[in-house]
């Protein structure tokens, strides 16, 4: 397999050599969230050719990004998972997409929403610092998108999927930008019928003083 080279000796450079093909650091992306089948990966990047999927978990196997595990029973199959190496990029990734949240702007008709960007928007945005020593968990629901974060003492973990007795939960679609930017408050996304909540309407409050664009 040919590798691009830029010729510079440069780490920015060899960086963008081993990750800078298109949907690489999408697939990154994702399995930071966690280990994916090639199946459920494909699922996660509407688009993506199965061809060119195939090349890139190659490419990224190759250069020890990512590795291929057999799954313990009663699970079959092969899942990827990242390696050490690939899980350093975690900081990057979260960098860039912070910096891409603030520029979405409205999304477009021919724009998804997945888990796992739902999943990552939540990382990106999360500051710890107004999570203080706060213990909540929330159930984010975007039609039959589930995504829960849960926030133990200024660190936040986020899954796929629903999760037991959250502290609230969120029922909403594109206006979780507009939560998130502070283009709306939680009483009028809720008065306007933008979101639905479960639970304590004050907790919709604290979300978004702890994920903010």
């Amino acid at each position: 397999m040919v590798k691009r080279s830029y010729g510079q000796y440069c780490g920015f450079a060899r960086a963008l050599e081993l990750v800078g093909e298109r949907w690489a650091l999408l697939i990154v992306r994702d399995l930071l969230i966690g280990p994916k089948r090639f199946g459920e990966i494909q699922r996660g990047l509407p688009g993506i050719p199965t061809n060119i999927l195939t090349a890139r978990l190659n490419e990224l196997e190759d250069s020890g990004l990512v590795r291929r595990r057999l799954l313990a029973r009663p699970a079959k199959g092969v899942a990827y998972e990242l390696t050490e190496d690939g899980a350093g990029l975690e900081a990057t990734v979260l960098a860039i997409g912070r910096w891409g949240a603030q520029r979405l702007g409205e999304p477009q008709p021919d724009e998804t929403i997945t888990e796992d960007s739902i999943a990552t928007a939540l990382r990106t945005t999360f500051r710890p610092e107004a999570a203080g020593k706060a213990k909540l968990t929330y159930l984010l629901r975007l039609g039959p998108i589930e995504v829960h974060a849960r926030v133990r003492d200024g660190v936040v973990t986020v899954g796929r999927g629903p999760i037991e007795k959250p502290d609230l939960t969120i029922e909403t679609g594109p206006a979780l930008r507009l939560l998130l930017a502070h283009e709306i408050s939680p009483a009028d996304a809720i008065k306007k019928r933008l979101v639905r909540i479960t639970g304590d309407p004050k907790l919709l409050d604290r979300f978004v003083r702890m994920f903010r664009i």
